[in-house]
């Protein structure tokens, strides 16, 4: 039965994140190569198969020294023996002496701390002459000392960075098991709409949605289906409905209002699908849909292509990030000061298209884009971020700190700030 279809019970963006993710759950499993393993989602522990380092260890290039004899300095000492990264030390020191060491080669019994080459001098008759005293453990890496055989190195719900390929590496993990990657269709719907491949006619619109949607699943390491453009036909929508079905969500833009010429929502009742909603109190993207089949998602999108965009973000890709196996769901926000008023109406939780840039003071300043409306994909495609004005916030002015929503992550700036 179709919930939520009285406009009083109205959703908030909060309620139907929360409705969306209650019926949301990691997929299954499968295994992949460690260099096919990037951007997946870990779903087994992974245990360190030896301690690291195997064995104490200079940190530093220098010399491996009994801190006592160095208690003070300068002081002289023989050297011994040369060690290098990998080597097994042949030589104990005795009181008096030093071994030439390597960044990560084995420490010498007898010796317990490491002086830097830089600060020591050489006397031209195998002696060393030490500028800086030393103490026990200075510029040692102890055995097991970042991990030991059996330790939980990482955990399920891990995203495998390059950093955690490292680790994956260090263990000697060839294969890894992660979670499944959702297979997403993505449905256009419209007799007005002009397909990439058609040639051009003035008076269609481009299908934008479609191609904009794909841009959004592929940016979280998912490849989905473009199922194209399904006319103003209950028959054809069914075919075009049935295939996106079968996969594990399906998205749909356009063609879920309730005139009478939109026949999304009725096929999508007919094939079986529960609609759990169909309004959320948010701008844009007021007319947002959502329902499911079995396991598979639904969601029926607006037409108009930020609104599509917007509701992605708000709801789809939370959605997506979870069937990933992923622990963090939602884009990371900010706070930033406003650079000038923004006119909000009360009632519904307002995205508005913002760039970000950094005051003198170091504090990040929002810019509303000048057109918001819902229409302009350009908009989108120049933003940073999405300035979140709450349903209760009404007009915000100059200077107001507000939440910034990142639209990427991996966001790149023209200069180094390093503080």
């Amino acid at each position: 039965m179709e919930k939520n279809a009285n406009p009083a019970n109205r959703l908030t963006v909060q309620a139907a994140q929360a409705h969306i993710l209650e019926k949301t759950f990691p997929l299954g499993t499968e295994s992949v190569t460690l260099p096919s393993s990037l951007g997946r989602v870990l779903a087994e522990d992974i245990r360190a198969n030896r301690d690291l380092p195997p064995y104490d260890v200079s940190a530093m290039d220098g010399f491996a020294v009994y801190a006592a004899d160095l208690a003070e300095a300068p002081q002289s000492l023989l050297v011994i023996e040369d060690i290098k990264a990998g080597d097994t030390p042949k030589m104990a020191l005795q009181s008096g002496q030093c071994a030439r060491i390597m960044t990560g080669a084995s420490m010498p019994a007898g010796a317990d701390a490491v002086v830097r080459v830089e600060d020591t001098r050489e006397q031209g008759d195998g002696r060393i002459e030490f500028l800086v005293s030393a103490k026990p453990s200075t510029d040692v890496r102890y055995r097991g000392e970042n991990m030991r055989t059996g330790e939980v190195v990482l955990t399920p719900g891990e995203a495998v960075t390059p950093g955690v390929v490292g680790v994956l590496a260090t263990v000697k993990q060839a294969q890894v098991t992660v979670y499944r990657k959702p297979r997403v269709a993505i449905l256009s719907n419209g007799d007005e709409l002009e397909s990439l491949e058609e040639s051009f006619d003035p008076r269609k619109i481009p299908d934008a949605n479609s191609y904009a949607l794909m841009a959004q699943v592929q940016s979280l390491g998912i490849e989905p289906t473009l199922l194209g453009i399904a006319r103003d036909k209950p028959d054809e929508l069914a075919r075009f409905l049935k295939r996106g079905l079968a996969c594990d969500v399906l998205l749909i833009s356009g063609g879920t209002s309730v005139g009478v010429h939109d026949h999304v929502r009725p096929t999508l009742k007919a094939l079986g699908v529960d609609m759990h909603f169909w309004r959320v109190e948010m701008r844009p993207g007021h007319p947002v849909a959502f329902g499911t089949k079995g396991q598979t998602l639904v969601f029926c999108l607006p037409g108009n292509p930020v609104s599509s965009m917007v509701c992605f973000e708000q709801l789809a890709l939370p959605a997506l990030r979870r069937l990933m196996g992923h622990r963090h769901l939602f884009r990371r926000t900010i706070p930033a000061r406003l650079a000038q008023a923004v006119k909000t109406k009360p009632g519904r939780t307002e995205f508005i298209r913002a760039t970000l840039a950094r005051d003198a003071s170091g504090i990040y300043t929002a810019t509303p884009a000048a057109s918001q409306s819902s229409g302009d994909i350009r908009s989108v495609a120049r933003a940073d971020a999405l300035i979140v004005a709450p349903a209760t916030s009404g007009s915000l002015s100059a200077g107001t700190t507000v939440t910034a929503q990142l639209l990427d992550a991996a966001l790149f700036q023209d200069a180094p700030d390093m503080g």
